[in-house]
């Protein structure tokens, strides 16, 4: 396999840095992405180079190992979720060094392992400020793309964002803010959870928390998300209807 993979590497790594760009190098740093070893590729060119060389966990842990920043971006569009295991998805945690690797990696791959839920738990509490952001970033995803995830599943996720929430580090407030803006969109039981917790979060001595509150109440509050929440109008009785005059008939 390895005789396979590491032209494939080499072909993957040549494509990318004659995508690189003056311009890309320099969003990096506009965007906070403190990226070590990084050629400065687009997302979007990743993307591509991603449906080019398809699914292969092996090319992805190959990948990852070049250390190169945007070859392991590459490597969300590539593995395979199935064939990821929780000790890869710990030992590619503890190589976040930024938020652009860690929201990528969690919202392209991660979120699609059955590993997943088990990880916000366990990251939540952790001391690396990138490890304890990869358990929001992977919570937030979860909302955004798990369909089969129950309201009793976030419901039971809130009590780990209101304890990060007091983190005052930038990265980490963010994620919880993230997780706890996305969870407020899924469902009106869970628009409702997050709207009591965000303005007890709004009140809190902590000034993270009081941030992470306010984030979330102008988020979840907006018109948009009010309408995309409406209940349904119930449908006119039957033999009801309006008139071409606009008056109501069968009543």
């Amino acid at each position: 396999m390895a005789d396979k993979v590491n032209p494939q590497v080499q072909e993957a790594l040549a494509w990318l840095e004659k995508k690189s760009t003056a311009r890309d190098r320099a969003n990096l740093a506009r965007f906070g992405i403190n990226a070590t070893n990084a050629l400065g590729v687009s997302v979007a060119n990743i993307q591509v180079l991603g449906k080019r060389l398809g699914r292969s966990h092996e090319l992805a842990l190959a990948l990852w190992r070049t250390g190169c920043y945007e070859a392991r971006m590459l490597t969300s569009f590539v593995d395979e979720p199935a064939c990821v295991t929780p000790a890869q998805m710990d030992r590619w945690c503890r190589d976040f060094d930024n938020w652009g690797i860690c929201d990528t990696v969690c919202y392209h791959l991660f979120d699609r392992t059955p590993h997943a839920w088990s990880k916000v738990v366990q990251w939540s509490d952790q001391p690396d400020e990138f490890v304890k952001r990869a358990a929001f970033a992977l919570l937030a995803s979860l909302a955004g793309h798990d369909k089969n995830a129950s309201d009793e599943q976030f419901l039971a996720t809130l009590p780990l964002i209101e304890r990060a929430s007091s983190d005052e580090r930038n990265f980490v407030k963010k994620g919880v803010s993230w997780a706890l803006r996305r969870i407020g969109r899924r469902s009106a039981a869970l628009h409702a959870a997050s709207m009591t917790l965000a303005r007890r979060l709004a009140e809190s001595p902590s000034s993270a928390a009081r941030w992470v509150g306010k984030d979330t109440l102008r988020d979840i509050t907006s018109a948009a998300v009010m309408r995309k929440l409406a209940p349904v109008k119930a449908k006119k009785p039957s033999g009801e209807g309006v008139s071409r005059r606009g008056v109501i008939l069968g009543t």
